[in-house]
């Protein structure tokens, strides 16, 4: 029998308890950067049993509702006091202050224009923290993401529509996916296991549930191409989930920071997303790395592409620039560099300008992965006919 490497990725819906905290957060940063777009934000979040806490640090001239912001999040997922945390009578605590004053100096004016070249516009912000960000694109779906969390994502997706739309009425917000795809060499050849767990009203049976989330989740989705006589399906495996949300576990912002990415397939620099302004890099240098690679892998420069920048706090510059192709790359991987340093500009303010990030987009970005989806600016391809002038 043929032996296979099967490779697996998770994602959950937003009735997750730490989507839910990420959703709140990426809410509030919002609202801030519609009223002042140089506003400095790192919102965190938790979540109990009929208890969410907001808290951390804003630097705004805009005037925010927080508690009325996480009341309304709470409604648009769906959460009632009956399934998970009640929106209107939970208990909310707010505990906000101001951005230290050593940071933001920082980040207000970079290392460079301090002591070099301050004439230079891209050189106006430094990082606002060290770090090391990953960016990722591959040839393996139509988005240029990797098939298990691409899967994964839209799985978790219809999970939520066909509860949102009253197809299968009886489902409640928590839930989440996993996908294994059984790869031939590189390439991806079928569907191993689909693991589907969603939270459901007490009254509808496990039979129910397993029929009804094979046909309208996983079969609706899944390509019949990928799919084998041998597919498992595990479709709520506990045997039962009622009990969801805040209510069943709690929710923190910045944990589902695999699920947020590229499910688990390249190295991960640690730095969570949700809540965070642009001047942090592990947002917004992550978003640029994948904007990167995207435009690269469109420009046929490599099948898949793999990008590591490294930044300190304060400098606008990053520390560090490295290239992966994975043996894919049309020119050698010293090349494809050169050709990214050419076209591609990693100074904080130069990222901020280019993808238009002081704009209240994020709360588009938080569910179902930050990459591979339509209409997020990391996601255009408009600089691959640059690169491959560089190819030819």
């Amino acid at each position: 029998m043929k032996k296979y490497r099967l490779f697996s990725s998770e994602s959950v819906t937003e009735g997750h308890p730490d989507k839910v905290c990420d959703l709140i957060a990426d809410r509030v940063l919002d609202a801030a950067l519609e009223g002042d777009p140089k506003s400095r934000v790192a919102v965190e979040v938790c979540a109990s049993t009929g208890f969410v806490m907001i808290f951390g640090e804003m630097t705004t001239k805009s005037d925010i509702d927080i508690e009325g912001i996480a009341r309304d999040t709470l409604r648009y997922i769906g959460y009632t006091a009956e399934s998970g945390i009640d929106p209107d009578a939970c208990e909310i605590v707010v505990r906000m202050d101001r951005q230290s004053p050593d940071i933001s100096m920082g980040v207000t004016r970079s290392l460079e224009a301090r002591y070099g070249d301050g004439e230079d516009v891209g050189n106006k912000l430094g990082a606002g923290d060290q770090g090391m960000m990953f960016g990722y694109a591959d040839s393996e779906t139509e988005e240029l993401m990797p098939l298990p969390i691409s899967l994964a994502h839209r799985l978790s997706r219809r999970l939520t529509e066909v509860r949102k739309s009253g197809l299968l009425g009886y489902l409640r917000p928590d839930g989440k996916v996993q996908v294994t795809v059984a790869y031939d060499g590189a390439v991806p050849h079928h569907i191993d296991t689909v693991v589907i767990s969603s939270q459901h009203d007490e009254t509808v049976g496990l039979e129910t549930i397993q029929d009804d989330l094979k046909r309208e989740v996983a079969e609706h989705v899944i390509d019949k191409s990928l799919l084998t006589a041998d597919t498992k399906y595990l479709i709520n495996p506990s045997g039962r989930f009622v009990l969801g949300g805040p209510a069943g576990d709690s929710g923190v912002t910045g944990r589902k920071i695999i699920v947020d990415t590229y499910g688990g397939m390249i190295p991960h620099g640690g730095g969570a997303f949700s809540g965070k302004d642009p001047t942090k890099v592990d947002r917004s240098a992550s978003y640029y790395a994948r904007y990167v690679c995207k435009n690269m892998v469109a420009a046929g420069a490599a099948d898949k592409l793999e990008l590591q920048v490294a930044y300190a706090i304060g400098r606008a510059h990053p520390v560090s620039v490295c290239v992966n192709s994975f043996g894919t790359g049309k020119k050698s991987d010293e090349e494809l560099l050169g050709i990214i340093e050419k076209v591609f500009d990693f100074r904080p303010h130069s990222i901020i300008h280019e993808l238009g990030l002081s704009s209240p987009i994020y709360s588009a970005s938080t569910n179902y992965g930050h990459f591979g989806k339509n209409g997020l600016p990391w996601e255009k391809t408009d600089k691959a006919a640059e690169i491959k002038k560089y190819l030819a």
